[in-house]
């Protein structure tokens, strides 16, 4: 059987050399550490030295209950910052006691608070010496760093040092206090009632469990044909914290955040509201858990700020933060580099406050200094949906994954289908007026008919529910590839653009958006399909090899009177499908310029592309 003292050895042994490697407390190799301590040594253990000294006797008591007695009689070599009966008394001990034994079964040793935050915050691994020019930081046994000089130990006075407190396994100091813990961000939320609701969440046992590290574990041989570990590394993971949803690592002692935590009343309230938007049909596997998760994401994404990313100057006008990507990813990721999600102050659209004034999302908050950066805890939100999670979605036509199907007729010959659609890449000439005008880049796609049915699907992923959105398809002219285009080749196009989806029946559903509907030639045409469309079910965040949500798109069947008139074309010109959250247009704030489409209104379409309320909202 494995102990538990054991168990803290080698994981916070493995801690220390991962993230204390680069401090001079931590370069020494074992042997170095190990001779040391033979040097001028007390005799017997560290363990012993606190049982036979009645000034560390409650203490040592706490120690005794934790299982570390074990550990600081071992070979192992330590460092002990030991505070004095006068300091820590007897009743405090006790409550120790009680709190470590109520905890036990029930939380892992990791996360047991006496352990953590009083046990290994007293202890470092290996031998450390101090001299009059000491100033070092210490990696504890829990992680904490600490600073280390010839007087003090985090703030706490050292009152005898090594000269009188060396022994076999390591160094005793005597502290004059009690080596104060500070929690870090994930650590304080879970210590404030104010913020219940996100610490819930945060420490959900879906997200945040403990895991077996068989690699890092010393193998014993086998038993049953199974592997026996003499020495087990366990470590705490929280999947919340990877690159596909915070992107911080909120519990690291070696990184340093800022984190928005909506207060419990602000939580309800956000919740209240984003639940209705994350509703998945009855066929979506674990759709409770996915809605869950994806409403709460929706209120903490965004709302975490790495201080390596944001200095103190660049706060004053913006802030980025950890779900933010640059601006040459922006395209991959969201279909266009205007769109600025999760970058807070940058002047334009619903982002224009500056973080940390009035109206700022950092703005009127209550800041907690952790170990690790600050919890800045809010009792109003200024962070809205639309810089974070209620995207502007971009279906270009010629993006990878973006066709469904082309039409196609049968063939009796072949005992098959033929595509009746040729679809063809093409890129705006340069020089030309429509040169970087697309908002989505400079290149779409040419549909040419086969014969007389012209049709192309296209899918739509990550949409909302009852999240409204203005439709749009986008229709560049022949000129923008072809400046020698004749009259019959810039001809209009009769389009009807079919929406399918689901119900939350898991059963499919249609709306048809318009039939017949002529583009206008020589103009990169934005024509407005609908208006504040909503989706009776989400597809938003789910993996789906064949998205539940498309759009049909074909030419009517042109008469032969129309043919003989030259008044219309089969040939479809199409950049990309919109949806944009209802209520915003593509709009400059310095500059912009007015696109007609089919219902006698306009779109403001800019060279920036920045993503703002229009003149009359801003009225």
């Amino acid at each position: 059987m494995i102990t538990k003292s054991i168990k803290h050895t080698i994981a916070a042994g493995l801690l220390c050399c991962a993230v204390g490697a680069a401090l001079t407390a931590c370069t020494d190799t074992w042997d170095d550490h190990y001779e040391a301590t033979l040097q001028g040594a007390h005799e017997g253990t560290l363990w012993q030295a606190l049982k036979n000294n009645s000034n560390f006797s409650n203490f040592a008591s706490v120690l005794e209950a934790c299982g570390y007695d074990k550990s600081l009689a071992s070979s192992q070599v330590f460092t002990v910052f030991a505070p004095t009966n006068d300091q820590f008394g007897a009743q405090e001990a006790q409550t120790l006691i009680n709190s470590y034994n109520s905890q036990k079964g029930s939380v892992s040793d990791e996360d047991n608070t006496v352990v953590k935050e009083f046990v290994r915050n007293h202890i470092a691994l290996y031998n450390h010496s101090v001299s009059p020019s000491t100033n070092d930081t210490l990696v504890m046994m829990n992680g904490k760093y600490a600073s280390l000089s010839a007087t003090a130990i985090a703030g706490a006075p050292i009152v005898a040092s090594d000269v009188n407190g060396l022994y076999s396994n390591g160094v005793l100091y005597t502290v004059g206090k009690q080596v104060a813990y500070g929690p870090n961000v994930f650590e304080y939320l879970r210590k404030d009632n104010e913020l219940d609701s996100v610490a819930s969440f945060l420490y959900n046992s879906r997200f945040y469990r403990r895991e077996f590290q068989a690699d890092q574990s010393v193998p014993g041989g086998l038993e049953n044909g199974k592997t026996v570990y003499l020495d087990s590394v366990f470590t705490q993971v929280n999947e919340l914290f990877g690159s596909q949803f915070l992107h911080a690592r909120l519990s690291a002692e070696d990184s340093t955040y800022w984190m928005l935590a909506p207060t419990n009343q602000v939580w309800k309230q956000l919740i209240d509201e984003y639940q209705q938007y994350f509703v998945y049909d009855k066929n979506v596997a674990d759709r409770d858990s996915i809605a869950y998760t994806n409403s709460r994401l929706a209120i903490l994404q965004g709302a975490v700020f790495s201080r390596t990313m944001n200095g103190d100057a660049a706060l004053r006008d913006s802030a980025m933060s950890t779900s933010a990507v640059p601006a040459s990813y922006r395209a991959a990721y969201w279909g266009a580099p205007f769109l600025r999600y999760y970058q807070f102050g940058d002047g334009t659209g619903y982002s224009s406050h500056k973080p940390l004034e009035p109206g700022g999302v950092l703005n009127g908050t209550t800041n907690v200094e952790c170990s690790n950066g600050v919890v800045m805890k809010a009792s109003q939100w200024n962070i809205s949906p639309l810089n974070t999670f209620n995207k502007y979605i971009m279906v270009n036509a010629n993006g990878r994954g973006s066709i469904k199907e082309l039409s196609k007729v049968w063939n009796a010959s072949r005992k098959d289908y033929d595509e009746t659609v040729e679809a063809v890449p093409v890129t705006v000439l340069s020089g030309t007026p429509y040169y970087n005008q697309l908002i989505g880049g400079n290149s779409f796609m040419e549909f040419k008919p086969g014969n007389d049915t012209t049709s192309v699907t296209f899918n739509i992923r990550n949409v909302m529910s009852n999240m409204g959105y203005d439709i749009y398809i986008v229709t560049p002219p022949a000129l923008a590839v072809d400046t020698t285009a004749t009259a019959i080749q810039r001809l209009p196009t009769k389009l009807t653009c079919w929406l399918y989806y689901h119900n939350q029946e898991g059963e499919k559903d249609s709306t048809l958006l318009v039939s017949g509907q002529p583009t206008t030639p020589d103009i990169i045409d934005y024509i407005k399909l609908a208006d504040n469309f909503k989706f009776p079910c989400a597809s938003y965040g789910l993996e789906e090899e064949t998205p539940q949500v498309f759009m049909k798109v074909s030419t009517n069947t042109v008469s032969e009177r129309d043919r003989l008139r030259n008044r219309y074309t089969r040939t479809m010109y199409i950049a990309y499908i919109l949806l944009v959250p209802h209520g915003t247009s593509l709009v400059d704030d310095e500059r912009f310029y007015m696109m007609p489409h089919n219902d006698g209104e306009v779109v403001y379409v800019s060279k920036c592309n920045t993503l703002l309320p229009t003149p009359e909202e801003e009225q």
